[in-house]
């Protein structure tokens, strides 16, 4: 027997420590959640799962852009529809003043409703907004939303100008661009306008400012039962333009709710994948930690018999 080393002492307390640390990393994960909370518990496990922990997120944001880019598009077909039910009134109008029996004192007031018609389409067109971006005035053009995790995986929108100009095709287009014909045209300032009696376009349209916008009345004019005819049909165009300017807007609409739905289920997906690397299984975790502990207990008792065993040597010295 030797007493400058317990070896028996020794042992139980290297074993008592294994069992401490296991219980230590047991309460760790059961306390977290995770079966890997730092690189030494799985390295290759970390990588893996950081890199889906990316992915993940870059999912969970490409739907949040797609739900922003239906509210853009929710925001622009609203506008549209007011736009609709406005040109549908300006088409209800020229009808009425196409009939003779009404008198030029009646057309006047029919031509201010329309004059005053055709500025709000103009506004709504200038003034239609999302997140500060104006939607309907020609400039929201190759604007691109980011519908994946990924570089390059986006969705390019283009709203066509619904500005009165372009929808009724009878007032100049900002920036002097020539605009469609009726029945012939004529110049003011090299700029092409619409005369749809063939008479003085200026009869129709009594003001244009700097930008090309058209100001004050006669925009259209349906002061005569031909003139009255003519503004039916390009009250028809307009409406069939803003039609399928309304039917791109919920094709698109349409998409990025089946891109929602697929970025949905593949972030569902992977996280299932990630959580099976990177979670603990509470179970077995727990039967881990209750064998640790009772091995704890059990070594921590043999530790202290094992300190005894010294002391029987001062038997032999009596």
């Amino acid at each position: 027997m030797i007493i400058n080393h317990n070896i028996f002492a020794l042992n139980a307390y290297r074993n008592l420590t294994v069992t401490n640390s296991n219980m230590a990393k047991a309460m760790e994960k059961l306390s977290s959640g995770l079966r890997i909370n730092r690189a030494a518990d799985d390295a290759a496990g970390l990588a893996i799962s950081e890199k889906m922990r990316g992915q993940i997120r870059g999912l969970n944001q490409a739907v949040r852009n797609a739900q922003d880019g239906i509210s853009m598009i929710q925001t622009a077909e609203g506008a549209l529809n007011e736009t609709h039910a406005i040109l549908q009134r300006m088409r209800e109008l020229a009808a009425q003043a196409a009939n003779d029996t009404l008198t030029a004192a009646d057309r006047t007031q029919i031509q201010k409703e329309i004059n005053q018609l055709t500025e709000e389409i103009d506004r709504i067109g200038r003034t239609t907004e999302f997140n500060t971006q104006a939607l309907l005035n020609g400039t929201f053009t190759a604007k691109k939303i980011q519908i994946g995790a990924n570089p390059n995986q986006d969705l390019t929108v283009d709203i066509t100008s619904m500005r009165a100009a372009t929808v009724s095709g009878s007032t100049v287009l900002a920036g002097g661009l020539d605009v469609a014909k009726a029945n012939g045209g004529v110049k003011v300032s090299g700029t092409t306008v619409v005369n749809a009696t063939g008479s003085a376009a200026v009869n129709y349209i009594k003001l244009i400012n700097a930008t090309g916008s058209a100001v004050g009345a006669y925009a259209i004019s349906v002061m005569t039962n031909s003139a009255a005819n003519a503004a039916i049909d390009t009250f028809q165009k307009a409406i069939d333009l803003v039609s399928t300017e309304r039917s791109k807007l919920g094709a698109i609409q349409n998409r990025l709710e089946h891109t929602i739905a697929n970025l949905s289920v593949a972030s569902e997906n992977l996280t299932a994948a990630e959580s099976r690397i990177r979670d603990v299984d509470m179970a077995q975790e727990m039967m881990n930690f209750t064998r640790s502990q009772i091995l704890s207990q059990a070594g921590t008792a043999m530790l202290a018999q094992s300190n005894q065993i010294p002391a029987t040597v001062l038997q032999l010295l009596r």
